[in-house]
């Protein structure tokens, strides 16, 4: 071994670490974005026991009030655990929407409806953004990583890949839609829901891994928080000598 081996040895342990914290870094911030596993359970309870329900007993109104009172329920529980509510919150509306629609109708396959058009509509937000150079996945983790939009001028290399990433969630949502807006039409509302809440969990998990592939490999978030900490400091740092100067000035 020469003396040179030593120091790039030393870089590749460097090196190899920062990557290991990006990733971990952006691991937990997905995971903070998008609710986890338990945020996944959460968005597909509702829809499983409404589904349930009907394939038994062909009960509209009580499988909507069942999967009301789910959604309700999981809120309740986040309330007491003193946890975040934001996604079991957007559960609740969503399944609020869903009821309303079939209660509307008459026809229980209207459950499921704002929620597919709620994903058509985020699929093209997607796809919509990442070709206008702001893309979605930017806006939605750039607090997240307490980077906001700092991104978009000062880091090239982390806006590719929240384009990409943008891209990715778009087509596998639209992939989804395209699955699932014939069977709205063609197949009966237990087997809409069936395949509804089979198609809850996979898809998402695909396109958080993507994200996640394409964000390790981009460069780190620039901490805007920290920036203007010690810009703060560095203020009070130049006040303070402008004092201290003052007062030498008066003696």
């Amino acid at each position: 071994m020469t003396s040179l081996d030593k120091p790039t040895s030393d870089t590749d342990r460097t090196t190899d670490q920062q990557e290991a914290d990006s990733r971990a870094v952006t691991e937990a911030a997905l995971f903070e974005a998008f609710g986890g596993v338990r945020g996944m359970v959460e968005t597909v309870l509702p829809g499983l026991l409404f589904v349930t329900i009907f394939t038994i007993n062909k009960n509209l109104t009580a499988s909507a009030i069942a999967a009301l009172a789910m959604s309700l329920a999981l809120v309740v529980v986040r309330l007491v655990r003193k946890d975040t509510v934001k996604h079991a919150f957007s559960g609740v509306f969503g399944v609020a929407f869903g009821v309303v629609f079939a209660k509307m109708t008459g026809n229980a396959k209207d459950f499921y409806l704002p929620g597919m058009l709620y994903t058509l509509g985020l699929a093209l937000a997607y796809l919509v953004s990442a070709v206008a150079g702001l893309p979605l996945i930017g806006l939605i983790l750039g607090p997240v990583f307490k980077e906001n939009l700092s991104w978009r001028t000062r880091n090239p290399g982390r806006k590719k890949a929240y384009t990409k990433a943008s891209y990715a969630w778009g087509l596998i949502l639209l992939a989804k839609c395209a699955v699932l807006f014939p069977l709205y039409w063609w197949a009966d509302t237990t087997q809409l829901g069936w395949v509804l809440v089979a198609l809850k969990i996979p898809p998402f998990l695909l396109a958080v891994y993507l994200t996640w592939v394409f964000l390790a490999k981009a460069p780190p978030p620039i901490d805007v928080f920290a920036e203007m900490e010690a810009e703060e400091e560095a203020e009070k740092a130049r006040k303070a000598a402008a004092a201290e100067a003052a007062r030498g000035q008066e003696f």
